[in-house]
């Protein structure tokens, strides 16, 4: 895990080398990615500059840092992220000649590049963000992970394209369109994050997950998209769908257990984030059963001591079930308030979420850990979300609605005052949104709903981004891929209409997202089993099936169960008393929070 930043220049090399030198460049604020080294790279023929953060992980030597260059001279690499199969791809590699001077992942990458191009980016099992120069064709390479990861910003003006691993270091270059963009303000409301390919700036964009760029000194570029987790829900044959439960369930343990593993993959020890929940217990459970070393670092709140939302004990039960040592740490309002301000200089772009992360963050960091494994994505892969269940309902019962829009939006121009006042304002858009995958999901997953934003936005800024995001019709138009899914079993296919919903938007936009700048301002690298490309075309026959448990009973898979305590809990969620933390106790959720976030951090932006 590392931060990358760079610059393309499209006129003279003075530039490249006048820019890369000053004191505020791009990686200033990138520091705390990567604080065991910084090197910077400008290309022989000046046109390019390459800057680079360094997290060590794998092959601690300095022989490791980046940029790095190939033997010959033609391409230079910056890279943040791991590879988690990179030890294969290097024996490949090492049976096709190539020499290597490295032990770790970047120089592979570096080498696959040469040999392959992009063709190798769906044989890649990590995640990553990166940018390779090519000397000879004067010429950038910029990639980013199918699922989201890594994040990767790019801006243009009329001379240079600038890249950054966060929004905030572009933020640094004179000269750029920083004026509101609609769609990124209304995304921040409508959902608690900012949507990608969206940033608040109309001229910082962030590369969507699963794309390559290309960009070259004429300025030319191209973008592509190479990968789609959706579209792998789909990538089996008939003859690979599981014929019994037992076959299911031993499929499944194994493709999680050989996840588990390859993401411990480290050259330094490993710590989980262990919850009360059932995600991060399989994690530990798989983590034990394979004697792999982990130590687990458990969140607690001091106001929540002792109450049915204390995650300590039960942490504590699992960890001596799977004779696993435990940190736990109870945090309280003082704690928050101190480290609010360095919350709000850190996060990148403006999120409703995220403190969690950082505290446990901050913990990992207190027991001298660079790497932990998260259970993320859990939820979205095993339907542990209410969304699976209530959204279908919804949409079912309210599909015959969706083919006479005005009496659905006759009842909410009717209601919504009265709604607002006494209950939720989304009730009033039931009507209206409850009869489509897009509109229902919105409804569930909705921060504001639109209707409301300009009480507390500009009303014309509001309709630009409404358009903009094309939320509805975007979110139906990915559904329906779903639709086309060879061989979905009878009950599978609105499971899986839910998970590319919740994958596509809420865990990457909001759930990775915060898992990366949150664990990078305490330089730790978190790493999400759940979340990776090779695991879902593993899982994709199983889920297919009428045979693929769904959560909690995916955790019956385990060679030594969970403890009932566990398995058999209600889902609570993980509850961070932010609201209370803030005395913020007259609104719903966290609104309160949210234009707190907005107004702190980008009141320039055009909150009141």
């Amino acid at each position: 895990m590392c931060g990358i930043a760079g610059l393309i220049s499209f006129s003279t090399a003075e530039d490249v080398v006048g820019l890369s030198s000053r004191p505020d460049t791009l990686s200033q604020a990138l520091a705390s990615r990567g604080p065991d080294a910084h090197n910077r790279w400008i290309s022989p023929g000046r046109h390019a500059a390459l800057d680079h953060r360094r997290l060590s992980i794998i092959d601690l030597h300095s022989r490791a840092d980046q940029p790095m260059i190939s033997d010959d001279g033609r391409y230079a690499i910056v890279f943040n992220g791991e590879i988690y199969n990179y030890a294969e791809l290097r024996s490949e590699l090492t049976g096709r000649g190539v020499r290597f001077h490295t032990t770790g992942d970047t120089e592979v990458l570096l080498q696959m590049f040469a040999q392959y191009g992009p063709a190798m980016l769906p044989r890649l099992r990590g995640m990553y963000a990166f940018a390779i120069w090519d000397e000879p064709e004067q010429r950038a390479f910029l990639a980013r992970d199918p699922l989201g990861i890594k994040p990767l910003y790019y801006a243009r003006s009329r001379e240079r394209l600038y890249f950054a691993s966060q929004v905030r270091a572009l933020l640094t270059v004179p000269g750029l369109d920083l004026s509101e963009q609609p769609a990124g303000h209304v995304g921040f409301f409508l959902w608690g994050s900012v949507p990608e390919p969206y940033t608040l700036y109309r001229g910082i964009h962030c590369l969507p997950a699963g794309h390559w760029m290309t960009v070259d000194r004429s300025g030319e570029t191209t973008v592509r998209k190479f990968a789609s987790p959706v579209e792998e829900f789909g990538q089996y044959r008939l003859e690979e769908m599981p014929g019994s439960d037992a076959e299911c369930k031993s499929r499944l343990h194994a493709a999680l257990a050989g996840s588990v593993r390859a993401h411990q993959t480290a050259d330094v020890p490993c710590a989980i984030f262990l919850s009360a929940g059932i995600d991060s217990s399989v994690i530990t459970a798989l983590s034990a059963e394979q004697g792999l070393p982990a130590t687990t670092l458990t969140l607690g709140f001091d106001m929540l001591r002792g109450s049915e939302n204390d995650e300590v004990p039960l942490a504590q039960i699992i960890a001596r079930h799977y004779d696993t040592p435990n940190h736990p740490q109870y945090i309280g309002q003082p704690f928050f308030l101190e480290h609010r301000d360095r919350i709000l200089e850190q996060m990148d772009q403006p999120t409703i979420d995220g403190v969690n992360t950082y505290l446990v963050s901050w913990l990992a960091r207190q027991f001298g850990f660079k790497v932990a494994l998260s259970g993320i994505g859990g939820d979205e892969v095993f339907g542990g979300y209410p969304s699976f269940q209530q959204i279908p309902q919804t949409v079912h019962a309210l599909a015959p609605l969706a083919h006479a829009p005005f009496l659905g939006r006759g009842w909410r121009i009717l209601t919504a005052g009265v709604m607002r006042r006494f209950t939720s304002a989304k009730y009033a858009g039931l009507f209206e949104y409850g009869g489509t995958w897009g509109g229902a999901y919105l409804l569930r997953r909705g921060l504001y709903m639109p209707w409301e934003l300009p009480a507390f936005l500009d009303a014309d800024l509001v309709r630009a981004g409404w358009e903009q995001l094309h939320s509805i019709p975007a979110m139906n138009a990915l559904v329906h891929l779903v639709d086309r899914l060879p061989f979905a079993e009878s009950g599978q296919a609105d499971f899986l209409r839910i998970s590319a919903l919740e994958m596509t938007y809420y865990m990457r936009s909001q759930l990775l997202r915060d898992a990366d700048w949150a664990g990078m301002a305490h330089s730790v690298e978190i790493r999400v089993p759940f979340v990776d490309m090779f695991l879902l075309r593993q899982l994709a026959p199983l889920r297919a099936s009428r045979f693929f448990p769904r959560k909690p009973a995916y955790a019956e898979c385990l060679s030594r169960p969970l403890p009932a305590s566990i398995l058999h809990r209600p889902k609570t969620g993980f509850h961070v008393p932010v609201r209370e933390w803030m005395q913020q106790e007259t609104e719903r959720g966290l609104r309160p929070w949210s234009r707190f976030v907005y107004r702190a951090k980008f009141a320039s932006a055009g909150s009141d």
